[in-house]
């Protein structure tokens, strides 16, 4: 089993004839994700080869899912088209879109947000400015390394790319149901409650590790979430426990004023709802291990 992403999956590629697609979609490709196509209007009909893989490019979403049945796109298109190429995927009715980029603006991000609501949220937008996702020994849709981990029974969800690939490395004995990046802007699509619901279904998780970090209230929001819902064991870390308050830090939605949106009133409430929070990421890896260990 898995969250959102398998290896039936059929992956295509927006932006893929781009430097940072090409580059990507080899290593997804190398991964063992199953790409089906490219998307790109102005070199419809062409086909590109990765090592003796032929992919074509299709001029729009749409067409690429009815020549292909693709059911999941990861995008790595520039910040001022990302608006556009989110919109069409939503159009297209895809079931995951998978928005790798950053610098996408606050204003364009939560516009498509409310477009795929208003679509009856047809469309699960993961970013963007993230890492993407990772079934280990089936597909992956992103920048996840692949070879950092095995197939396990661990779920991870975070907002930091850097912080996923090294809890799943201190974990790599372990190994990983599936790894979700959500991104750390402001307005994302898919949330740690969304991952912590799909986890808690899911039959071959049976731990889950939540990492998040300071600003905002989304990791106050998740522990009333997992207090209510989750039955799983979860294991915490948030980022930032020494930045300076009122300072921006890292992501766009790590700011922290006052109380409010710090990485120990996050912890506190993490606690509070029998969550283990670990103050290191290696910490925090022990405490998963222990968990698993009973």
């Amino acid at each position: 089993m898995a969250i959102f992403l398998n290896k039936d999956s059929k992956v295509i590629v927006q932006g893929m004839t781009g430097a940072t697609g090409m580059k990507h979609t080899k290593l997804m490709l190398g991964d063992g994700t199953n790409i089906v196509g490219g998307v790109n209007p102005r070199k419809a009909g062409t086909e590109v080869d990765f090592d003796g893989t032929s992919v074509p490019v299709f001029g729009s979403v749409k067409e690429a899912m009815e020549k292909t049945g693709a059911n999941v796109s990861v995008l790595f298109v520039p910040p001022a088209f990302s608006k556009a190429a989110v919109v069409e995927a939503i159009d297209a009715e895809i079931p995951l879109a998978v928005v790798i980029t950053e610098g996408i603006a606050v204003h364009d991000s939560a516009a498509f947000w409310a477009y795929a609501k208003a679509k009856g949220n047809k469309t699960r937008i993961i970013g963007p400015n993230c890492p993407g996702l990772i079934t280990p020994g089936q597909s992956n849709a992103g920048i996840i390394p692949g070879d950092i981990t095995k197939p396990g029974r661990i779920g991870l969800v975070s907002k930091s790319g850097t912080l996923t690939y090294q809890m799943m490395y201190e974990l790599r004995d372990i190994g990983f149901s599936s790894a979700v990046g959500i991104g750390g802007d402001p307005v994302i699509g898919t949330t740690h409650i969304d991952a912590l619901e799909a986890f808690e279904a899911d039959p071959d998780t049976d731990l889950i590790v939540m990492i998040g970090e300071i600003g905002g209230d989304a990791e106050e929001r998740a522990a009333d979430y997992i207090k209510a819902n989750v039955t799983k064991p979860v294991v915490g870390y948030v980022a930032g426990f020494t930045a300076p308050e009122g300072k921006t830090m890292g992501h766009a939605g790590a700011i922290v004023s006052g109380s409010s949106g710090t990485a120990q009133a996050k912890k506190e409430a993490l606690e509070a709802a029998g969550v283990k929070v670990g103050k290191t990421p290696t910490e925090t890896a022990e405490l998963a291990r222990e968990l698993l260990a009973g």
